[in-house]
């Protein structure tokens, strides 16, 4: 039997792939223990794993909509979260690291304090990569504007003084890099296939691409009418009540069922009385959705468009990040959706009817949802696990 240690980010698209994950382990007799916050121990007591609150140890649970929206944006400002949460979690960590004596700590790949923590401690690591893996290949899905780079130079003398206090609490930590990319050395799961991967042949054979884990429906979706049309911008940056009021002023009169779903910033009563086939709720079962949807208007977060792709729905696409541009951008070369050139309701209108219009769209969608089921999924990430347990240096085979 194994000991395993999951960390993860206070996101449920970072969270919710991995939870198929601790289910395989779990019922295979091994125990695991899982970092992560109060909004998330339903579901990760419920696969079985032992909850760890995160709670009270540095700023990631209590971040502003505005301060979200900066993450991923702001290389020193999510530098100085990553940092703060490390360093408080560090005594708890380290103490509770010498009591559990992991065979293992998983880590998400934002989640830069199961990483550290195990490069202080000398315990195997494997990284949980939710996005795409990034190399010097296939980063360039997501190329940098000059002012995206002038920020990055800017924000390096205060990354520097950050690593510093790491180094300082004992983490061998050379660089910002160190713990935010992953090398070919670095045991790494990744949640899509090699087929969706960009350039998957230039990673080492330590990268496992296993596949979205994608759980089963929590509740029945019924279909009033011939093209069902999902739209969703996610559960982080969703404060977008005037794109909301352009999506329904776009199908007011298509001859469709509209499910959006707004998250918790945007009251449904804000957007006012509504054409009967359009249905404003906070929140949905994206999966009961998407198992009857015809199309998707998504953010393009990486979970979002996985589980959009593995039943084959093509998707128009309205990124809110970098991260999501380069994910709407690898949809748009296979051709499984569109990204909209404006957030008007011409343009959405257009684009959606476009995508329905001509069949590729669909087509690609399930040409890329046959390359996930052809993945191991979640057997074959906790394989990867046990693997690193044990000390084998094989990879998990696509």
């Amino acid at each position: 039997m194994s000991k395993i240690v999951f960390f993860c980010i206070p996101a449920y698209g970072h969270t919710n792939p991995t939870l198929n994950v601790v289910r395989e382990l779990t019922a295979r007799g091994h125990q695991v223990w899982y970092y992560s916050y109060e909004a998330f121990r339903e579901r990760i007591e419920a696969a079985g794993a032992v909850f760890i609150s995160c709670d009270g140890y540095g700023p990631e649970q209590s971040l502003s909509p505005e301060d979200t929206a900066r993450v991923g944006r702001d290389l020193a400002f999510s530098m100085q979260i990553l940092v703060d949460t490390t360093l408080a979690l560090d005594a708890k960590v380290c103490s509770d690291m010498a009591r559990l004596k992991p065979d293992c700590i998983v880590a998400d790949s934002m989640a830069v304090w199961g990483k550290a923590a195990a490069m202080k401690l000398g315990i195997p690591f494997v990284s949980s990569t939710t996005t795409f893996a990034f190399n010097r290949y296939s980063s360039k899905i997501m190329p940098q504007s000059p002012g995206q780079m002038l920020k990055m130079l800017l924000a390096l003398p205060k990354s520097s003084r950050l690593i510093r206090r790491l180094r300082d609490k004992g983490y061998p930590v050379k660089n910002v890099l160190d713990i935010l990319q992953n090398d070919a050395s670095t045991h790494t799961i990744v949640y899509t296939s090699p087929e969706f991967q960009p350039c998957a042949e230039t990673f080492s054979d330590r990268y496992a691409f296993v596949g979205p884990s994608v759980r089963p429906a929590a509740e029945e979706i019924r279909k009033t009418r011939d093209i069902l049309i999902y739209i969703s911008m996610g559960t982080v940056v969703n404060d977008l009540l005037p794109f909301y009021r352009d999506c329904i002023a776009a199908f007011s009169d298509m001859d469709c069922q509209v499910i959006l779903s707004v998250g918790r910033l945007v009251p449904p009563e804000a957007l006012g009385t509504l054409p009967d086939h359009i249905s404003v709720f906070q929140s949905v079962d994206q999966i009961a959705v998407l198992e009857k949807a015809d199309l998707f208007l998504s953010h393009c977060g990486m979970n979002s468009v996985n589980e959009s792709l593995y039943f084959g729905v093509p998707l128009v696409m309205y990124p809110q990040t970098s991260e999501q541009q380069g994910v709407a951008e690898r949809v748009s070369q296979l051709e499984a959706g569109l990204k909209l050139k404006r957030a008007d309701p011409a343009s959405i209108s257009e684009a959606v009817r476009k995508i329905l219009s001509e069949p590729k769209y669909r087509r690609n969608a399930c040409r890329i949802a046959e390359s996930f089921r052809k993945c191991l999924g979640a057997k074959g990430a906790a394989d990867k696990i046990l693997q690193v347990c044990r000390g084998e240096r094989s990879a998990v085979s696509p």
